[in-house]
């Protein structure tokens, strides 16, 4: 099965019409996709959702920005999923990305870097529960895991 992860395209990601980029970057990774839907985000979500920030200035533009538009929220799966996915989205900061990753390619300004992917497996098991119920998150065995694992 291997370790999940959560990653949410954010407003400019889905605005900018790079969903199907984005998913094809995790998917090319070796990542298996076991959750997605596309939703509005309430400001209720969004405050439990970016609750380590409160009380910092960027807290309430965090929340404005997350509810602007619909965002693609995922549960990704595969053997160190939250680092090959950190890896594959890149610094946090587009002009600091490494061209290839998903904000070195296609980001253009901090406060709107496209995608966020949890940065521990503890973080990934409260961002799951946040935005999936257990029941809609898959379990299957994608043909091509033999080639990518051996097993």
């Amino acid at each position: 099965m291997g370790s999940r992860t959560f990653v949410l395209i954010k407003p400019d990601g889905v605005q900018r019409g790079l969903v199907g980029a984005i998913i094809r970057r995790f998917e090319e990774r070796g990542l298996k996709l076991v959750g997605i839907q596309m939703r509005h985000v309430s400001e209720e979500l969004a405050e439990s959702y970016y609750a380590e920030h409160r009380g910092k200035d960027f807290f309430l533009p965090l929340v404005a920005y997350v509810t602007s538009g619909p965002v693609v929220a995922m549960v990704w799966e595969g053997p160190q999923a939250v680092e090959v996915a950190r890896g594959t989205i890149g610094a946090t900061d587009p002009a600091d990305a490494t061209p290839g990753t998903i904000r070195g390619d296609y980001g253009v300004d901090i406060s709107r870097n496209l995608v966020h992917g949890a940065d521990s497996e503890a973080s990934a098991r409260r961002e799951i529960g946040l935005f999936f119920r257990d029941e809609e998150i898959l379990s299957y065995t994608r043909i091509d895991e033999f080639w990518l694992r051996g097993s």
